[in-house]
């Protein structure tokens, strides 16, 4: 379900300028920042780099991208 908000010309020309650099559409790009917000309030103590590290894991997991780990 989609929803309009209000977001502030900079906002939006903001992420329309990273959207371009990592091929997202600019709500895609702003979900992205609320998505690595959200996560970097959650985790405090986690670096960025590591919150994206996951985030990528969890859609190559998703999309069955994953090869079996043996141990030893």
């Amino acid at each position: 379900m989609s929803h309009t908000i209000k977001l502030s010309d900079d906002l939006v020309n903001e992420a329309r300028r990273h959207a371009d650099v990592y091929s997202r559409s600019v709500p895609r790009q702003i979900e992205y920042w609320a998505r690595i917000g959200r996560l970097s309030e959650e985790n405090p103590d986690l670096p960025y780099t590591f919150l994206k590290d996951i985030l990528l894991s969890l859609q190559e997991a998703g999309d069955r991208h994953v090869t079996p780990y043996s141990f030893g």
